[in-house]
């Protein structure tokens, strides 16, 4: 290269010094220093040297000379197998100038010819990566490992009894469940899924809502991860047929504690497992930071510090919904008052607050908890769902009679949700009695800080998606994703709220009463100066917090 004038010799000399202090390669260390480009080498080596050059990309893993690939070699040799045709044996390497390698690889082919092909190195190290991880060389986790706690219920269960030690204490896959768990909260992932297939098993975190593959284990661990799990959140290991829910936790210090929420599913080649990552911080953000905007806010704090009555949050599975109830029984946690929950299941732990765990099997469904909580003197009572007209009678009767009452529902947006409780079969009078607020809301991704840059939007395009003539005539940036490494180029680092809040008013219970539907309320609601989700997430997009293209996603009008 630096006969070709590529490289000052100087620097090679360098370069070529530091690398052996480093126990690396030249090519390795002089793209680990940026002095060249990984392309840029491998096309001049295939040029000096008359070799083939492959983009790895091209190459599937199944297909490699199995009998040729000893996990333990391919760091060392920097080097990988990739096809024997006939007596000849193509090997992928960065520097085919290393002929030390090459002897080694040749000694250990036997009989074959070995032949180099030039390939990028940080695809080659890739490669060594994934082919290290399939063989299990790669299960490693931190040096201070953190403690996992079992978590969940008390009631002891067959996973301890039959757990074989082998599947329990094997500490390699101990090691590496640990560091799929770390790696998920320090990259603030919500769900983990362990998915087996016929050939492959995968590993996904979802990050701001979009799943994104992180790890392929070899297949052959499927079982051992599934018990090691399955012990710690104190589920049957011995059943594999039907679907298994449990909990349990990680301890990351004195004072922090992560729950797990764990459950299983039979599938055509294994167990799958999901774990929905709930950290009790999120409880504690504040109203503030879940991004209500200023009217908003101050509307649903009015609303929960009524005495009585029914506030209702609705949203699709995953839009935050159970986060904003966390918080505002957060804000509604004090010495002086008895809050009582029903969830399936309790999501966030919270002191103070007596939460119970509903268990259709033994007969405690969301309405007869509800029927007993009207009998512990309770101030606030909180419903995870509103599924029946069982469970929505009681709740109406409890809000009517001095209780205040929050509770979700799966519906699109607020006015709808007036229409579902009437197509439940409760009584308008009931409804019009006792709801005072309904917020929907939906989860948009934030905009990386680092990477976004100024976007321009064409003026029909901003009218198309819902800004008016005097959004336009005013001064504002709209900002796109780009991507870097801080939100691992993505372009959207985290997420934000985006809320329509409701507060039912004398004549939207005019309108219930007439049995008016959804459209009519929407209406109504929009003459209030209600705004619905696209007008809230356009507002979201003029403060430069989220892309149009997000909004648009997300409200989906």
């Amino acid at each position: 290269m630096v006969q070709k004038g590529r490289l000052m010799e100087k620097d090679a000399i360098a370069l070529q010094t530091r690398a052996r202090d480093a126990a690396k390669g030249f090519v390795e260390q002089a793209i680990a220093e940026k002095k060249l480009n990984q392309t840029e080498i491998a096309e001049f080596a295939s040029e000096t040297f008359g070799l083939p050059f492959l983009d790895l990309q091209c190459v599937s893993v199944d297909h490699l000379p199995q009998k040729f690939l000893e996990p333990k070699n391919l760091s060392p040799w920097r080097a990988v197998p990739l096809h024997l045709r006939g007596n000849r044996l193509f090997v992928a390497m960065s520097d085919p100038t290393n002929r030390n390698v090459l002897n080694q690889i040749k000694f250990f082919a036997g009989d074959a010819a070995v032949e180099a092909v030039v390939v990028e190195d940080t695809k080659l190290a890739a490669l060594i990566r994934r082919l290290e991880e399939a063989s299990g060389l790669n299960f490693t986790g931190p040096a201070d490992e953190p403690e996992i706690d079992l978590g969940g219920d008390e009631e002891e269960t067959a996973a301890e009894s039959q757990a074989p030690a082998v599947e329990i204490d094997d500490a390699p896959v101990v090691r590496y469940i640990q560091k799929i768990l770390l790696d998920a909260i320090t990259g603030g992932a919500s769900d983990i899924h362990f998915e087996p297939y016929e050939k492959v098993y995968r590993i996904r975190y979802r990050i701001d809502g979009i799943l994104y593959e992180v790890g392929s284990p070899p297949l052959v661990i499927k079982e051992k991860i599934a018990s090691r799990i399955k012990v710690i959140s104190k589920l049957d290991i011995s059943e594999k047929r039907v679907p298994q829910d449990g909990r349990m936790k990680l301890v990351l210090g004195k004072n922090r504690v992560i729950d797990f929420r764990v459950s299983t599913l039979p599938t055509l080649f294994g167990e799958k497992l999901v774990l929905r990552i709930l950290d009790p911080n999120s409880a504690t953000l504040g109203i503030e930071a879940l991004g209500y905007d200023p009217d908003q806010k101050d509307a649903l704090m009015h609303a929960i510090q009524r005495p009585y009555g029914m506030v209702l949050v609705t949203g699709p599975t995953g839009s935050g919904k159970t986060v904003s109830l966390y918080t505002c029984l957060n804000i509604l946690n004090q010495p002086g008052i008895n809050i009582s929950t029903a969830e399936d299941p309790a999501e966030i732990n919270l002191p103070g607050i007596n939460q119970v765990n509903v268990n259709d099997k033994a007969g405690l469904t969301f309405s007869a908890a509800l029927k007993s909580f009207l009998r512990q003197d309770p101030d606030i009572i909180m419903v995870g769902e509103i599924r029946d007209i069982d469970t929505g009678e009681i709740a109406i009767k409890a809000a009517q009679t001095g209780h205040l009452v929050l509770s979700t529902l799966h519906t699109n947006d607020a006015p709808s949700t007036l229409t579902r409780l009437m197509n439940m079969g409760i009584a308008p009078f009931n409804i019009a009695t006792s709801v005072i607020l309904i917020t929907a809301q939906r989860l948009a991704r934030r905009l990386c800080a680092t990477c976004k840059q100024p976007m321009e939007i064409p003026p029909t395009a901003l009218l198309r998606a819902g800004y008016t003539e005097a959004d336009l005539a005013e001064p504002w940036q709209s900002y796109g994703p780009v991507g870097c490494d801080t939100c691992k180029n993505t372009g959207y680092k985290g997420r934000v709220g985006i809320y329509q809040v409701m507060p039912i008013s004398e004549a939207m219970n005019s309108i219930i009463m007439n049995n008016g539907n959804a459209l009519d309320i929407a209406k109504q609601a929009k003459l209030e100066g209600v705004r619905d989700l696209r007008q809230s997430g356009l507002r979201k997009v003029k403060l430069g917090l989220t892309s149009l293209e997000e909004i648009e996603a997300v409200t989906n009008e």
